[in-house]
C-alpha cells in the first residue's frame, strides 16, 4: 500500500479512471471465470467418459484467451495500484485508498458504481466494517 494519505476529494477525482479500468477488469473476470469453468467441465467430461478426442485447436484458442484475460485483469490492477488504489474484491469492484479519519490511518473503501468513495474502514477490517466517513 502507497505511504501517501489521500483525501476523500482526491479518490472522488479519480472516480471516473477508476470507474473505467474497473469496469474492463471486472468484464475480463466475468469473462475468464466463464471460460476457465468451460474448460473444467469439458476436462471433466473426457475424464469421465475414459477419454474422448477433443478438438484440438478450440481448446488451444480457448485457453489462449484464457491467458489473455488473466493478463488483461492483470493490468487493470496494475493500473489502479499505480493511481494509489488497492483491489480488494474484483466480483464486486472494491478498491481501498489510504486515508485518514481522525488522525488515524485507514482504508478509504470505494465500491464500483458508487458516485463517490463515502466509507472507510480500519486497516485490518474489510467491506464489512465500512462506516461512513465523517
Amino acid at each position: 500500500m502507497s505511504e501517501r494519505h489521500f483525501t476523500p476529494d482526491e479518490v472522488d477525482a479519480l472516480i471516473p479512471k477508476l470507474a473505467e479500468i474497473m469496469e474492463r477488469a471486472m468484464d475480463c473476470h466475468r469473462q475468464a471465470t466463464a471460460l476457465q469453468r468451460h474448460l473444467h467441465e469439458a476436462q471433466a467430461r473426457i475424464r469421465d467418459a475414459g477419454g474422448s478426442h477433443i478438438d484440438q485447436r478450440d481448446w488451444k484458442a480457448r485457453a489462449e484467451r484464457l491467458d489473455g484475460l488473466a493478463i488483461e485483469v492483470r493490468e487493470a490492477l496494475q493500473e489502479i495500484l499505480a493511481l494509489g488504489g488497492v483491489t480488494k474484491d474484483l466480483e464486486m469492484g472494491l478498491v481501498d485508498f489510504p486515508g485518514l479519519v481522525d488522525g488515524d490511518t485507514v482504508n478509504l473503501c470505494w465500491k464500483y458504481g458508487e458516485p463517490a468513495v463515502r466509507f472507510w474502514h480500519g486497516l485490518d477490517e474489510g467491506y464489512t466494517h465500512r462506516k461512513p466517513l465523517p
